[in-house]
């Protein structure tokens, strides 16, 4: 791992997105929460976030990081659904990876959770959006 200790603490934060493609009947069974294992968005939300607790467990060389918010929302525009991943801390580097592995296990969770109903459904665009704290300052894309 990289050496982080002589680095001050700092406020950092993180968006990342992650898009998944539905056909017209898995995105309604998403919109009305009716597919065959129940309400995909409030789980997909929970795995997310879920997930960015245990990035350093997933990700080798990841530091573990004391993570002071973490928040998963999904867009619905008929046929995707976006997950956007909002990650905060007060610590020595940064949560970029913890907003990334949200983002990507929310979809990952949809995609398991329509699969029955829409096995067409497509994991698309994954990327950082925002960065900020740190030496390297802010990053938006």
């Amino acid at each position: 791992m990289v050496g982080v200790g002589a680095k001050p603490e700092s406020a950092r934060g993180a968006v990342a997105e992650a898009s998944v493609r539905l056909s017209a009947t898995g995105f309604a069974a998403v919109r009305d929460a009716s597919g065959p294992k129940g309400d995909a968005l409030a789980v997909a939300r929970l795995a997310g976030i879920q997930a960015a607790k245990r990035t350093d467990e997933l990700i080798p060389l990841c530091h573990p990081l004391r993570l002071t918010a973490i928040e998963v929302t999904a867009q619905l525009d008929e046929p995707v659904v976006t997950f956007r991943a909002r990650v905060e801390a007060v610590d020595r580097t940064g949560v970029e990876m913890e907003a990334l592995v949200a983002a990507n296990v929310a979809a990952l969770t949809l995609y398991d959770m329509v699969k029955a109903v829409d096995r067409a459904a497509v994991i698309e665009t994954v990327r950082l959006r925002e960065k900020w704290g740190g030496k390297s300052g802010h990053f938006r894309q």
